[in-house]
């Protein structure tokens, strides 16, 4: 159990990071991406592809980065100078990205253009490389006693994927905290909420969202990329449902832990897809459920998560109404009372 839900933590805190782009896109820049889908797994090929070619890992991730901006950038010039419907713009990069995801990890096969999935189990990544300076500190055997010594049997093999993947994630959380301050990401913000009031100001909304769009893919890109190198594989269908699960992270997050500022919001996010990981997690140990019901096991967290707020908050206001009714009739009665003594 403890290793189940160890794993699903690792994975929650890289799907943070996509689930961050999606708070962009959705929250900030109210904008409905699709490209999420197209542009995770865009990620994962390039990172994949370059990592089988022979380059860096650093700089394979990089570079998935950066195909991750240019792919949400496209959806934003087809919204803003195509003048397509801004769902429709998501789709239609989505749907061009399914063959160019396909084509960039055909660059790794000598008789074939396209190629559907890149396995990585020899070779080195991010975390490998990582794993071998951790593996020198001694840290995992002395976390794992403690462990052992709480009855906890079950340990982890290696605690250093978890602590490079949440500096990551907790550096990415306070950038996009400084960045949603700066002019710029005011004015995105801006752009969300009301395009013709920051257009009265001469800001060019087609710019920011162009930009909104392109920094959101890129972090989502970047998800995608570190996910390839965690599983160790890259496949074009590993997308699919992916802005379902952003959505789910953000979700859950602003239910339970709320918005009132920027800082709060992006930790809620990231404890969000946290959550849902943990949650899928359980879920699939319960025997009549199986790994071909998640996506049935999605939608229901979603419903139940955009639901239960709902009563909650039903609750509490006829709670409310009730203590002012109460109060209405005590003071009521106060004042009968002392008239009648007047």
């Amino acid at each position: 159990m403890f290793t189940a839900i160890f794993g699903s933590v690792e994975q929650g805190i890289i799907y943070a990071i996509m689930a961050l782009g999606v708070y962009l896109t959705f929250r900030v820049l109210d904008f409905p991406d699709l490209t999420v889908d197209g542009s995770f797994v865009t990620g994962a090929a390039t990172a994949a592809t370059m990592i089988l070619l022979g380059y860096h890992p650093i700089l394979a991730t990089l570079v998935a980065i950066v195909a991750g901006f240019i792919a949400g950038c496209m959806t934003g010039i087809l919204h803003t100078k195509g003048k397509i419907n801004p769902l429709l713009s998501g789709i239609l990069m989505m749907i061009a990205l399914y063959s160019l995801n396909l084509r960039i990890m055909g660059l790794t096969a000598e008789n074939t253009i396209g190629r559907p999935n890149i396995p990585l189990l020899n070779s080195e990544t991010l975390f490998s490389k990582f794993q071998t300076f951790w593996s020198n500190l001694g840290i995992d055997a002395a976390l794992n006693n403690v462990l052992k010594s709480i009855g906890i049997q079950q340990v982890p093999s290696t605690w250093g994927t978890l602590i490079v993947v949440l500096l990551i994630t907790i550096l990415i959380k306070f950038i996009a905290d400084w960045f949603l301050k700066t002019e710029v990401g005011l004015a995105i913000r801006a752009t969300g909420d009301n395009k013709r009031m920051i257009r009265s100001f001469s800001a060019n909304t087609d710019t920011l969202i162009i930009l909104g769009l392109g920094l959101s893919n890129a972090l989502v890109a970047f998800s995608g990329a570190l996910i390839a190198q965690y599983s160790k594989f890259s496949d074009v269908s590993m997308g699919i449902g992916m802005i379902v699960i952003g959505l789910a992270s953000v979700i859950i997050g602003e239910a339970i832990f709320g918005t009132k500022t920027i800082m709060r919001t992006t930790l809620a996010v990231i404890a969000g897809a946290i959550i849902y990981r943990i949650i899928l997690a359980l879920a699939l140990r319960v025997d009549f459920l199986d790994s071909g019901d998640m996506k049935l096991i999605t939608a229901i967290i979603v419903i139940l998560a955009l639901v239960l707020p709902q009563f909650v908050d039903k609750n509490k206001e006829r709670k409310r109404k009730a203590k002012r009714a109460a109060e209405r009739s005590h003071m009521k009665t106060v004042e009968q009372g002392g008239k009648g003594l007047a």
